[in-house]
C-alpha cells in the first residue's frame, strides 16, 4: 500500500508562524525518509490555526529540504487565481524538482466570504470564476504543456506558454468533496482525490460515479484515485485520542460558527467542557478518523483502502502537542507517520 501526507501547517497556541513552518519542514523530511509517496500542502486563508496560505511557496521550501518524495498542492483553489499564474508557478516548481510535482486543484474558496472577496478583488476575480472553473482546468493543462496555447491576436501567431522550455509537466489532480467534482474529474479524464477527511461522508458514492463515468484522456488512461483521512497514532489508544482532541475541537468551532483560535495544546483541550452540539461533532469525528495504537491504526488504514478500493491513502496527521514541547517541532505528527510506516511498509 502507498501512503501519502496532507499538511495544513497547523499553528498551535505555543507557536509562531515561523515555528509552524519549521515543524512542517521536519515533518516532510520524516515522510521523505520513511517512504511516503507524496507530501501535499493545502490552501486556506485567514485562519489562526492554519499557516498553509500559499501552496507553491511552501512546495518551493519543501523541495529544498527533501530528496525523493513527490510534493504537491492539496490543493490550489483555482477560482482565487488566474490560470496562467498557477501554470507558471507549477511549471517553475517542476523545473526545479523534475518529476516530483503534483498540481492538485480545487474549486472551493478555502476561506470565509470576506477573505474570499479580498483575495479575488485583488486579483481581479469574482464569482464568475467559479462558473468558469471547468474551462480554467483546461487552460492550466494547456498552458503548462510544451506547446502552450495559441491565442487569437490580429495579424499575429501568438503562443502563450507558462514556461519557455518545459522538459516535463506536473501531474494534475482534481480535488473534491462532492458529486460535482466526481462528475467533472470523470468527464475530463483527470486523476481524482476525494476529501474523505472533511466529513467522512459521500466517499463511496463519489468514487463510484468517477469510476463509472471516467473518460480516458492524455492525463489518465484509466481512473486514478485515492482519499484523505485525519490520523493520530501513538503508542497507546489513549494517547492517540488525546493528541487528536485539539484538532477536533477546532473543527467543531468552525462548523458551529464560533471564533477560531490557534490549535490548543492537549492539556488545554482536555480542560474544555464543550456544548452538547460540539461534543457530538467531536465524537462523530473520532469515529471517522484513524486513531489509535500502531497496530490498530494500521488496521484502520487497510480497512479504508479495502472499503473504497484504493491502493493509496493520504494521511492528514492532526496530532497536537503537550505543554513543554519544542515550538519548532511536532512530535505527535511525526510519530503518527513513523508508526504507520513501520506497520504498513
Amino acid at each position: 500500500m502507498r501512503l501519502s501526507v496532507l499538511d495544513l501547517v497547523p499553528v498551535r497556541t505555543d507557536q509562531t508562524t515561523s515555528d509552524a513552518l519549521a515543524a512542517t519542514v521536519s515533518l516532510a523530511q520524516v515522510a521523505d525518509r520513511a517512504g511516503f509517496t507524496r507530501f501535499w500542502v493545502a490552501e486556506h486563508h485567514n485562519m489562526p490555526a492554519v499557516a498553509a496560505t500559499s501552496p507553491p511557496v511552501l512546495i518551493g521550501i519543501l523541495g529544498a529540504h527533501t530528496e525523493r518524495i513527490r510534493l504537491g498542492s492539496g490543493g490550489v483553489m483555482l477560482p482565487n487565481h488566474a490560470p496562467l499564474a498557477v501554470a507558471e508557478q507549477f511549471a517553475l516548481l517542476e523545473a526545479a524538482t523534475p518529476g516530483r510535482v503534483d498540481l492538485g486543484i480545487g474549486r472551493a474558496p478555502g476561506s470565509d466570504p470576506v477573505t474570499s472577496m479580498a483575495l479575488r478583488g485583488a486579483a481581479g476575480r469574482d464569482d464568475t470564476d467559479i462558473e468558469n472553473f471547468p474551462q480554467y482546468l483546461d487552460d492550466v493543462v494547456a498552458l503548462m504543456s510544451a506547446d502552450g496555447v495559441r491565442v487569437a491576436v490580429p495579424r499575429q501567431n501568438y503562443v502563450l506558454k507558462a514556461t519557455p522550455a518545459a522538459a516535463s509537466e506536473p501531474r494534475m489532480w482534481l480535488l473534491g468533496s462532492s458529486m460535482y467534482s466526481a462528475h467533472l474529474a470523470a468527464a475530463k479524464g483527470l486523476p481524482y482525490v476525494f476529501a474523505h477527511h472533511f466529513s467522512g461522508q459521500g466517499t463511496a458514492e463519489a468514487l463510484a460515479v468517477y469510476r463509472r463515468e471516467f473518460r480516458p484522456s492524455d492525463l489518465a488512461s484509466e481512473p486514478v484515485t485515492f482519499l484523505t483521512v485525519n490520523a493520530s497514532v501513538a503508542e497507546t489508544d489513549e494517547e492517540a485520542a488525546a493528541l487528536m482532541l485539539p484538532n477536533l475541537h477546532m473543527m467543531a468551532k468552525l462548523r458551529t460558527g464560533q471564533p477560531l483560535t490557534p490549535l490548543d495544546l492537549v492539556e488545554d483541550a482536555e480542560a474544555i467542557e464543550l456544548h452538547p452540539q460540539a461534543q457530538a461533532m467531536v465524537e462523530s469525528a473520532f469515529g471517522k478518523a484513524v486513531v489509535g495504537s500502531p497496530a490498530s491504526a494500521a488496521a484502520q488504514v487497510r480497512a479504508l483502502a479495502e472499503q473504497f478500493d484504493v491502493d493509496e491513502v493520504m494521511i492528514n496527521p492532526v496530532a497536537s502537542a503537550r505543554r513543554g514541547t519544542d515550538p519548532r517541532s511536532a512530535p505527535g505528527r511525526e510519530r503518527t507517520l513513523e508508526l504507520l510506516a513501520k506497520e504498513l511498509f
